[in-house]
């Protein structure tokens, strides 16, 4: 398919489709939680996900290079992958589904507030200053949230949201600021899937059993996470951000959040209070204002 100026209705199906995906499987990680141990379960993902991607990379003849200077940058953002899941994966143990779809896509602030310190011409703009401000109040607001908390620790998952959030960011601002922003799109994905893998599984044990109560249907969710969603969703991004302009589908951005609450208070029977629903509001309005008009470079990436 030939590079499109704008995105069509093709193109946004498809991008609404794929933050559907991404609000699901907030909910399926948080299913899985029962079965495997959290930090466990995210490593064992990324290791089941490489052989896909690394083969739909050798077939589509992508170019995958150790020798291109991105080898250290690339360990680099693998290690940060590591941390970031390992926070995400518990916080969807501690706090709910709804919180976390707020408090985790704060991701594109953190790369406009760093982005302005590293990276010449990203200077914050008023809109992209009125955007932070919004995302600000809306965490504010989430973390003020009068609503029975999901857990004893639901706190604890919220901070670790925002800290996975961050590490997310910093992933994206490390890959356009070095040698990996000469990468294909599907070798800096595999360099987060080998690293994470192999940390993630390393460090498990210190977070308590591997295995909890798994069960047939648990199992059936796990390989629906690796096929579905980093291998299928990943490899699909790819393919449209290599279609469309990279600006417009910024846009979509306030989908993959809005789904994530939706799909838990239909899924999980989550409460949607409404300091949510304004978080919400305020959260998606600042992606909208940081993200408008202004093209991700290398390493922006969905949330898997």
């Amino acid at each position: 398919m030939h590079r499109k100026a704008q995105v069509d209705v093709f193109g946004a199906s498809v991008l609404v489709a794929f933050s559907m995906l991404l609000g699901l499987n907030q909910v399926m990680v948080k299913w899985v939680n029962a079965g495997l141990q959290p930090v466990f379960q995210a490593g064992l993902r990324s290791a089941c996900a490489f052989v896909p991607v690394l083969l739909f990379a050798i077939v589509m003849r992508r170019r995958l290079s150790l020798s291109d200077g991105s080898l250290w940058p690339g360990l680099a953002c693998g290690l940060i992958f590591s941390v970031e899941f390992m926070f995400l994966f518990q916080a969807l143990d501690y706090t709910s589904v709804s919180r976390v779809s707020v408090l985790f896509y704060t991701m594109p602030f953190w790369v406009a507030l760093g982005a302005h310190f590293l990276i010449p011409g990203e200077r914050l703009t008023p809109r992209r200053v009125l955007g932070l401000v919004l995302a600000i109040a809306g965490v504010v607001m989430a973390f003020t949230d009068g609503s029975a908390p999901s857990s004893d620790r639901a706190l604890v998952g919220d901070v670790f949201c925002l800290l996975g959030a961050m590490c997310w960011a910093a992933i994206a601002l490390l890959a356009r600021a070095s040698a990996l922003s000469r990468s294909s799109p599907e070798m800096q994905l595999l360099y987060q899937l080998a690293v994470s893998s192999v940390v993630l599984i390393a460090l498990a044990p210190l977070f308590g059993d591997l295995v909890r109560e798994p069960t047939l249907r648990i199992w059936a969710i796990f390989a629906v996470q690796v096929l579905l969603v980093v291998c299928v969703g990943f490899l699909t991004w790819f393919w449209i951000l290599s279609i469309y302009p990279a600006s417009d589908m910024a846009s979509f951005g306030f989908l993959a959040p809005l789904f994530g609450v939706l799909f838990g208070w239909l899924l999980l029977d989550e409460t949607i209070s409404p300091s949510i629903i304004g978080a919400l509001l305020l959260v998606g309005t600042g992606i909208v204002l940081v993200n408008r008009r202004t093209t991700p470079g290398p390493g922006v990436r969905p949330a898997p």
